[in-house]
């Protein structure tokens, strides 16, 4: 089969290792990809945008699958058009889409089907916006309503944190047109846990749970970035709050989703809190995390590409989706000064006993060498029996890949050994 993924980060280059191993899958072809997925796919300068050159390139192939990762072309409407067009695609149409691609629209399917969530308010005019923020408590989270490459969300400490928060969003537009209409929400507390799910519009199976890293410094320091680095499973979310989260969120997600015409089939994402009343949605994503893909999948026993067939035709059910017992660690190389200004171009080089799984999100292929090419640049993952073990790996593995200028958080998967050790 010719298998079409769209998108070029380490996500990209997670889902190309996993399907590669299938044995049906004998081409594929990754738009745009980058320097570093170029070594186990064709890679092919379309970006991941260019919806009609997808579904053109698509057709002029003969594709026979597509994979689409990244929320914009999925919010655009790609797999729309490639299914217009006869190609199978996994992911959700932009009905669906949209469950991330409106924070105001999640919001009111949350409030309307009793899904639980932080209280919230949603603006389309600056002053109402800073009105209501007079009367709350503080920290409040301060959402973009669009997409905003994982960074549009704001959590503001004091009434004048909030106030800039708004202007900057709506007035200054640092987010373009996603900040038009923002979503203020009380400050939730408790461990934040990352649940991918795998569902086809009627079953819902999860994927290993992750803990993500969004903060550019150690000690949650520093501003919000696409995510420095993840763990997997998470220790907070037990066997008894995965139970929770399948009755009262996972499966009313989907069945909201259904009743309102808009079926979910992809990978559901689920951003929660586990708050002293329970768990509670922070976030949808429609599509896999980056960097939680690189955790999840490499925990997956079960051949991916034969789940993704599976949630594409509404076979989940009879299909196996199996994790194994063990732990995994993703430490993100990324360029100093990310997620604000970085330099790039520098070459990067790799130590001949490299014995981990390396992702590349960011660098460029010029003349044979690998040059860094984004903020995130690798992420370096490794699979052991303990999660100390999986983290000590992944970082003996970073100080054998070199570039100028390479920035890493020392403290990833700090939090859930310490709360192992309870």
């Amino acid at each position: 089969m010719k298998v079409m993924v769209i998108g070029g980060g380490g996500r990209e280059h997670a889902v190309v290792k996993a399907i590669k191993k299938n044995k049906e899958v004998e081409e594929i072809f990754v738009l745009p990809g980058n320097g570093g997925i170029k070594a186990d796919a064709a890679c092919v300068d379309i970006g991941a945008k260019e919806i009609e050159k997808i579904a053109f390139f698509a057709k002029e192939h003969a594709i026979d699958y597509a994979i689409v990762t990244p929320d914009d072309p999925l919010v655009l409407g790609a797999v729309d058009e490639l299914e217009r067009i006869g190609v199978p695609c996994f992911g959700p149409n932009k009905r669906a889409a949209i469950i991330e691609g409106s924070k105001a629209f999640a919001k009111e399917l949350m409030k309307k089907y009793g899904i639980p969530t932080a209280k919230y308010e949603i603006f389309t005019d600056e002053s109402s916006a800073i009105e209501y923020i007079k009367e709350q408590k503080f920290p409040v989270v301060i959402k973009a309503d669009g997409l905003a490459l994982g960074k549009g969300v704001i959590i503001a400490k004091d009434e004048k944190e909030a106030v800039s928060a708004i202007k900057s969003m709506m007035e200054d537009k640092i987010f373009g047109e996603s900040g038009a209409k923002i979503v203020v929400e009380e400050y939730l507390e408790g461990p934040e846990v990352s649940v991918l799910s795998f569902t086809d519009g009627k079953t819902v199976k999860p994927m290993a749970s992750s803990m993500d890293h969004k903060r550019a410094l150690d000690g949650d320091e520093g501003p919000n970035t696409g995510g420095m680095g993840t763990i997997a499973p998470n220790p907070y979310y037990t066997e008894e709050i995965a139970e929770r989260c399948m009755k009262e969120i996972f499966l009313p997600t989907v069945d909201a989703m259904n009743k309102e015409g808009r079926t979910f089939k992809g990978c559901l994402y689920f951003g929660l809190m586990i708050t002293k009343d329970g768990p509670k949605v922070i976030e949808y994503n429609c599509r896999f995390g980056d960097p939680e893909t690189q955790v999840v999948l490499p925990l997956l026993e079960s051949d991916l590409f034969t789940v993704m067939r599976a949630v594409t035709n509404g076979t989940l059910d009879k299909t196996e989706v199996k994790f194994s017992n063990k732990h995994a660690a993703c430490v993100i190389m990324a360029s100093e000064g990310y997620p604000k200004a970085y330099e790039k171009g520098y070459e990067i080089t790799f130590d001949d006993d490299i014995d981990a799984e390396v992702y590349v999100a960011g660098a460029k292929d010029v003349g044979g060498k690998l040059l860094t090419n984004g903020g995130r640049v690798l992420g370096v993952t490794a699979v052991a029996d303990t999660l100390e073990n999986a983290l000590s790996a992944a970082y003996r593995n970073v100080k054998k890949i070199h570039f100028q200028n390479a920035y890493y958080r020392k403290d990833i998967g700090k939090k859930a050994l310490l709360f192992e050790e309870k």
